[in-house]
């Protein structure tokens, strides 16, 4: 059989096991399974492949998506330049076992992104500073966006703290993107901690939480007239990518 999966920590929101089941359905892929490895620590993954010798393929969700680095023998141009991984494929032979590293956060990220862009998106808040950020920030970048990262641990220069979020930064960035986990199921009545009043029907908020479809996050954007986007089509986008480079 062979065998694919994902892994990080907690899993319990993920849907990937879900969407991989109905694709192979849907497509009479047979002798092919997705399994989900929930690992408490990265340093697990070695022995993961050991145990599982048909695994061929796996996704990298939080929090491993830079973790994971050190443990790859080659990454993609993509994955190179974003600096975190979140697909890896496996390939064995006799000389023993080789991970590719590879980044598909970036094509499903402006692939969903870009039909809803206006031409006053110019400016953008990444909110957070983890794996998910970096390919998000490198994908603004391609698309010519400016862009401020936002974070718990901001020191006001590089990256801000959520307490300097004020009036004229929230109108001068019509794009709000939220990275972080927060107000992933269950913990649906948390939100990023920015100052929604200042939010109008201009901006754009992308939450790349997919579970639930519609965050706190995003429900204070429609409340005021935002255009607002889930995670959920780049899921789709960034499993259909995997699913090449596994096959490729």
């Amino acid at each position: 059989m062979r065998l694919f999966g994902l892994i990080g920590y907690p899993l319990s929101h993920s849907f990937s096991a879900k969407y991989f089941a109905k694709k192979f359905e849907s497509e009479s892929i047979t002798d092919t399974d997705y399994r989900l490895f929930p690992l408490e620590n990265i340093a697990e993954v070695t022995s993961l492949i050991e145990l599982q010798p048909d695994l061929q393929g796996f996704n990298i969700t939080i929090p491993y998506k830079i973790a994971i680095l050190s443990y790859l023998d080659e990454l993609s141009e993509a994955a190179k330049s974003v600096g975190a991984v979140n697909c890896v494929k496996i390939e064995r032979d006799a000389s023993g076992v080789r991970l590719t590293g590879h980044n598909t956060d970036v094509y499903g990220f402006r692939e969903s992104l870009v039909p809803f862009l206006k031409p006053f998106h110019t400016k953008a808040l990444v909110l957070g500073t983890g794996g998910a950020s970096k390919a998000v920030c490198f994908t603004l970048q391609e698309l010519g966006i400016r862009y401020t990262m936002v974070s718990r641990s901001g020191n006001g220069e590089s990256v801000l703290n959520y307490s300097q979020l004020n009036e004229q930064i929230i109108s001068d960035n019509l794009l709000i993107i939220n990275t972080t986990p927060v107000g992933t199921f269950p913990d649906t009545e948390k939100c990023p901690d920015i100052p929604y009043k200042f939010l109008s029907s201009n901006h754009l908020l992308f939450d790349l939480i997919y579970n639930p479809a519609e965050t706190k996050f995003l429900r204070s954007g429609r409340e005021v007239g935002t255009t607002i986007l889930n995670g959920a089509h780049m899921l789709e986008l960034q499993a259909e990518k995997s699913w090449e480079i596994w096959n490729g």
